[in-house]
């Protein structure tokens, strides 16, 4: 899936596959204490496993298969 597709929806953040890698739709709320390798700067467009461009902002995962 390269394009967000409002029917398969966005990746809910308590999902077990988006919690495990502390996936947060605000960047500002990640929990340092809990995932102390986080840096400013991370997010979906500049990871491995996104897939498309970042406009829409929103676009597929291959660590949530099916959402964006």
């Amino acid at each position: 899936m390269a394009i967000y597709d409002k029917a398969q929806g966005m990746v809910a953040e308590a999902e077990p596959q988006a919690a495990a890698i502390g996936c947060q739709a605000d960047v500002s709320t990640v929990d340092n204490a809990k995932f102390p390798k986080y840096v400013v700067g991370q997010q979906c467009d500049n990871c491995a496993l996104y897939q498309g461009k970042f406009d829409p902002p929103a676009s597929g995962c291959s660590l949530v298969a099916g959402k964006s």
